[in-house]
């Protein structure tokens, strides 16, 4: 009997191997078709969970107390699980260079639990080879068992897009690869479970692990010339966003918008991808073009605050000015990899200390990792300039009256409004005297 028919059967069980805002998710959908493992590191996070909080707002609180998912911090209890998923991050160091130690850290915790004839599916964004080359001597040093004899392997690139409650895991088609033949058809039976748009198995893992890198290297690049076309229209007086929407009526124009490329993906891996390139003698040209034009936006919209408040008579130092929006993307608490701290660490260059209001960002991840603390909209007064950084919907809803208020009291040439997402009435600030400018 395959292992899908014991998973159907609840024989045997599903374990996810990093909970956060891919694994959980996973974990949830699985749930409602087999007996699923939940299992992290993060003691608290379990604990979260096992409140019935989800911490990540992916599913919500209501989804997260009725899951069956079992879930654990004991990793003794992956030897309950034959078919194993691996969802953790994989970040890249400061000089930008793949962090494998997150995934390698994974491999061996589930290495010591795994048991014979088990499954184990990568999704961690990789380069290509890193699942066969890294992870799985890993998980045989650790078990002392042998990959394509005594337990399989595959990967399934991961494409959650974290706050995204239109493309979710089950209507996104998912792509699985196999060691072999029989692995393969056991992984696709399996995610075909609960991934609804069907699976696309892929010829080998390497195929499946590049067709990551390159989704989201290609949407990178795509940023990249519209942030180009932003800073080239801005020196012409020409309204970017404008110019886009009347390119987007050709049926072919890709409707990209300029902004700041943060988070655990785009920033990310294709850095991965340029990485495993130069080990092998090829050194990018196109998508490290890309990557240093989107993170020099930060330092862009800055240069632009900054003259907008000379242009004010505003005083540089000690200028109030305050930043809405602080997490990597709109509606969504994740702050890993944010690009607003750029904008943060260049004012403070200039002696500009903000005040950052953020009602959906996580608070202690964000202290954890930047120092950073968040103030309330309440505290948004009397500023000189006020930086809309990410279009979370409690920024798009406010109205221009409440836009208003945020300032000094007095002549409104005096005022900045800096407008990154573009959610603003502009053609109302403008005619209102305001120092607006935005990508």
């Amino acid at each position: 009997m395959s292992l899908y028919n014991e998973l159907v059967e609840k024989r045997e069980k599903i374990a996810l191997i990093g909970l956060g805002y891919v694994g959980m998710p996973i974990a949830v959908a699985f749930a409602k078709k087999v007996n699923v493992i939940g299992f992290d590191t993060n003691k608290a996070k379990v604990g979260q969970y096992k409140r019935g909080i989800d911490p990540t707002k992916e599913v919500g609180n209501d989804v997260i107390k009725e899951t069956s998912v079992e879930f654990t911090s004991d990793e003794a209890r992956l030897k309950e699980a034959k078919f194993h998923i691996v969802a953790v991050p994989t970040p890249v160091r400061p000089d930008h260079t793949p962090n494998l130690q997150p995934v390698e850290a994974a491999s061996r915790t589930l290495g010591r639990n795994l048991t014979k004839g088990s499954i184990v599916v990568y999704e961690s964004t990789v380069y290509p080879g890193v699942t066969e080359d890294i992870c799985v001597p890993i998980l045989e040093e650790e078990s002392g068992l042998k990959a394509g004899i005594d337990f399989k392997v595959g990967f399934s690139p991961e494409r959650i897009n974290p706050g995204d409650k239109v493309h979710t895991l089950e209507n996104i088609v998912k792509v699985v690869s196999g060691i072999d033949e029989e692995s393969l058809n056991d992984i696709a039976k399996t995610y075909e479970l609960v991934v609804e748009a069907g699976v696309h198995r892929a010829e080998s893992i390497k195929v499946a692990e590049a067709s990551k890198v390159i989704e989201n290297a290609q949407r990178d690049v795509n940023i990249a010339f519209v942030n180009e076309l932003s800073m080239i229209f801005d020196r012409m007086d020409i309204d970017t966003n404008a110019v886009l929407e009347a390119a987007k009526t050709k049926w072919n124009f890709l409707p990209f918008t300029p902004g700041l490329v943060g988070g655990h993906c785009i920033g990310v891996d294709p850095y991965y991808l340029t990485y495993r390139a130069e080990q092998l003698g090829y050194k990018s040209q196109v998508i490290m073009a890309g990557r240093r034009i989107n993170d020099e936006m930060g330092s862009y919209v800055v240069s632009n605050v900054i003259k907008q408040l000379i242009k004010a008579n505003i005083v540089v130092q000690n200028a109030k000015v305050a930043i809405l929006g602080f997490t990597f993307k709109e509606n969504c608490p994740d702050t890993r990899n944010t690009r607003v701290i750029d904008i943060v660490n260049e004012l403070n260059e200039y002696g500009i200390s903000p005040l950052i209001v953020d009602p959906q960002a996580d608070t202690e991840d964000a202290n954890d990792e930047y120092g950073i603390s968040f103030d309330s909209l309440e505290d948004v007064k009397e500023m000189d300039a006020v930086i809309v950084a990410v279009n979370h919907s409690e920024f798009v809803s406010l109205s221009n009256e409440q836009y208003e208020s945020f300032f000094k009291k007095g002549a409104n040439h005096t005022k900045v409004l800096i407008d990154i997402k573009g959610i603003l009435d502009k053609e109302y600030f403008r005619e209102n005297d305001y120092h607006y400018w935005g990508l």
